[in-house]
């Protein structure tokens, strides 16, 4: 779809695209869709046990298991902005997404992800501050409007400039945006304008925002493990440093994740598209398959009430007790 506009010249403006998602796989998308919907099952499935688990037993309504839950609720909400479009596309070779459609689907997908590494900020003071009194639920719900305050003050800069380009009419060069979701990048580069601007605008609030978050985090982290090896040895220390550990590895493997796919994006110039795509597919999905997993190992009073929750499914229902004969003392005469 396009709209034609003449400034001296003819040019075409497209306010529709193609989303080839893996183009050097264009003949085996139908054998894609059974790995991805094998995946995202298995996303959905691990992530609303521990969820469930978390809402159904009462010992768990604290704030830092809350926090857990809703890291992996929008962590199902990430995997569903992506997979279900990019599934259907690849079983229908229906692909194409209006720019309205485009800029929604980018802005849910930026903001999911920046509010996922804003609540892991606020597990970090939740831990913080619980090493001195437990943090109240008034205040966990304040920070948690910051943080959607704030993920949201994150990604308008940059899907911002992206949808004035509906007015301006400047994305002229192809309708086809070679990925399997509307990515940033992936539709800039079909504008036939100066996009200098929204590469650095991007690029900087990207950068000033992950050192913030890692400045922030590595404080928080650094006064919770001092304050931790000051309890003297036993379950409370033991506990801390552990649950501190699953944080951290969450943590890890979000932040890696990202910025090892920005990194090879910038600077891998000859790395295929196909290559580009799976890594961007990689940092979106990995930590929702590995969160669930972390905290359903690791954290002590998760893991025994899902165990009880597995035991309880298999074992066998009781046997009905026989119906005793009547005596011959009770026999009618």
């Amino acid at each position: 779809m396009m709209s034609a506009w003449s400034n001296g010249s003819s040019n075409v403006s497209y306010t529709s695209f193609l989303l080839v998602g893996f183009p050097g796989l264009q003949e085996s998308h139908a054998l894609l869709v059974l790995p991805f919907l094998s995946l995202y099952l298995v996303i959905l499935s691990a992530n609303a046990l521990v969820i469930h688990t978390v809402v159904a037993q009462r010992s768990l309504h604290q704030p830092m298991y809350l926090l857990i839950a809703l890291l992996l609720a929008v962590s199902i909400c990430v995997a569903t902005t992506v997979m279900p479009t990019m599934m259907f596309n690849f079983s229908t070779h229906f692909n194409c997404i209006s720019l309205i459609r485009c800029l929604l689907q980018m802005f849910c997908i930026y903001f999911l992800i920046v509010f996922d590494c804003n609540i892991l900020l606020v597990m970090a003071l939740d831990r913080y501050v619980a090493i001195c009194y437990p943090l109240r639920y008034q205040l966990l719900a304040g920070l948690l409007g910051m943080a959607a305050a704030r993920s949201t003050c994150i990604v308008t800069p940059v899907v911002g400039p992206a949808s004035q380009f509906q007015r301006s009419d400047i994305i002229c060069r192809s309708d086809i945006i070679y990925h399997f979701a509307c990515e940033h990048m992936a539709l800039m580069k079909l504008s036939c304008g100066d996009i200098s601007l929204n590469k650095t605008v991007g690029l900087t609030v990207r950068i000033f925002n992950r050192v913030l978050d890692m400045l922030l985090l590595g404080a928080s982290y650094s006064h919770i493990i001092h304050a931790a090896f000051q309890i003297s040895s036993g379950r409370p220390h033991s506990k801390t440093l552990n649950t501190c550990g699953s944080h951290l590895l969450v943590i890890f493997t979000l932040y890696s994740s990202t910025m090892s796919s920005s990194i090879v994006y910038r600077v891998a110039r000859t790395t295929s598209q196909d290559v580009h795509n799976l890594l961007s597919a990689f940092y979106l999905l990995l930590p929702c398959l590995v969160n669930p997993i972390i905290y359903g190992a690791r954290i002590k009073e998760i893991r025994q009430h899902l165990a009880t929750l597995f035991q309880r499914e298999q074992l066998p229902a009781p046997p009905e007790k026989p119906q005793s004969l009547p005596s011959q003392g009770e026999l009618p005469a």
